[in-house]
């Protein structure tokens, strides 16, 4: 087994996780970050990430200072003797955990590892993939056995994208490993870059099982206040003032109501729920979470035509603004956006619904999801607008000169002045 002083690392996937990882651990150690999108090596070679993960001017210091090299080609990474993979954990259109990217990247390490090396998984899982599934395959394609002749490790990822204050070096690892001398490796390693210190779990199961129930509840307290605000919007009762004044009280966690989307949240949660049912346990919090959290991009576009129609404003083909388009605000990822359900319901009443998002690339959300968005505010005035995303740049406009009475203003986001909005989620 390598030592700390002898560490090369490759860092297989180049996305949100493992970019500013690789980042950060070439300050330390001799790192190269492999990725099978040539677009996106290049992109980052060339000094920019796309994600805005990464400064461009760390990026170009870690390329020209610390000898960071991003690549596609296979055998450049074979002098490496540690592998990290981070690489997208999805699940299919019916809500099934899609292996594939990890089985990929496990293929990949499988090609290239040797004797005595050790592979880490980042990408989040449900409790026994890594051994049940990744590590098989690359003793299938390498013929050397686990354990003996390489080893592995699991140290979840952390990642918030977007997030400039819990960024990768500050925020606190769990890392596991696949004997105590390994685990004791990998503990180190990601000490040695991170300024808070790590977590070491006693097995790589314990390790998988805690990434994965972080997101689950997150989603489960989320969808509890979404229910809330259905509850209290039938009552005709402000949920925020209800938050307000239930989080007087010391230990109440206040929590806003919203859309979920992104990779993690509402992603993560089905590989525990399809693992669970196959010990024989129905996860019923989980699944009725993950059902209720799904219906509120519907949900909050059907609340708006209700305020139209009671403010007597036609709906048909009506001129509808949407503010935002991205997962979350003053960032640019749309994986999983439910504005998306937003936009799929208005459209069943009217063809006029603009969308608006200055950070959103306008090919990338037509390519993905079919609906045209601008980069540049359009001209009013309009019958209706929703804030869907609480994007900064969105606080500074007029929406009072772009929705004029008896136009509607709805506030999913609980952001804007009371005295122009008509109602909030």
């Amino acid at each position: 087994m390598t030592t700390l002083t002898e560490t090369r690392i490759c860092v297989i996937g180049l996305g949100y996780v493992g970019l500013p990882l690789a980042r950060l651990f070439s300050t330390k150690f001799p790192t190269i970050g492999f990725d099978i999108n040539r677009h996106r090596v290049d992109a980052l070679m060339k000094g920019h990430d796309d994600t805005l993960e990464v400064d461009d001017n760390l990026l170009a210091d870690a390329i020209h200072n610390h000898g960071f090299l991003c690549t596609s080609d296979i055998d450049q990474i074979r002098p490496c003797n540690v592998y990290i993979v981070a690489v997208p954990t999805p699940v299919d259109d019916n809500n099934r955990p899609d292996l594939s990217p990890l089985l990929g990247a496990s293929e990949v390490v499988g090609k290239v590892i040797s004797k005595g090396d050790i592979v880490i998984y980042e990408s989040t899982v449900y409790p026994g993939v890594t051994e049940e599934e990744c590590l098989p395959k690359v003793e299938e394609v390498s013929g050397m056995t686990f354990n003996v002749d390489f080893y592995a490790g699991y140290s979840p990822e952390r990642i918030n994208p977007g997030d400039h204050e819990h960024r990768v070096e500050t925020i606190r690892k769990v890392t596991s490993g696949s004997t105590p001398q390994v685990a004791d490796f990998v503990d180190a390693l990601y000490n040695s870059v991170l300024v808070n210190g790590t977590h070491k779990a006693p097995s790589i199961r314990v390790a998988e099982a805690s990434k994965i129930i972080e997101n689950s509840q997150r989603d489960v307290n989320i969808a509890f206040v979404n229910e809330l605000a259905k509850i209290f919007n039938a009552m005709g009762i402000d949920t925020g003032d209800v938050l307000d004044a239930a989080a007087s009280k010391w230990n109440f966690i206040k929590m806003r109501p919203g859309l979920v989307g992104g990779h993690c949240i509402s992603v993560d949660p089905y590989y525990l729920i399809q693992k669970s049912q196959l010990y024989g346990v129905l996860p019923r919090v989980m699944s009725n979470a993950r059902r209720l959290n799904n219906s509120m991009g519907t949900y909050v576009a059907n609340q708006l035509i209700r305020q139209m129609n009671l403010k007597g404003v036609p709906v048909k083909d009506a001129r509808i603004l949407v503010l935002g388009f991205t997962f979350k605000e003053n960032f640019p990822d749309i994986r999983n956006t439910k504005v998306v359900d937003i936009c799929h319901t208005l459209g069943e009443y009217s063809q006029n619904v603009v969308v608006y998002d200055p950070w959103v690339v306008p090919l990338r959300a037509e390519h993905e999801y079919g609906i045209p968005v601008l980069a540049e505010l359009p001209e009013g005035p309009f019958d209706a607008a929703i804030l869907a995303v609480a994007h900064d740049r969105f606080s500074a406009l007029d929406l009072r000169a772009l929705v004029p009475q008896p136009g509607v203003i709805y506030d999913v986001k609980g952001v804007l002045p009371r005295n122009i909005i008509d109602a909030r989620l």
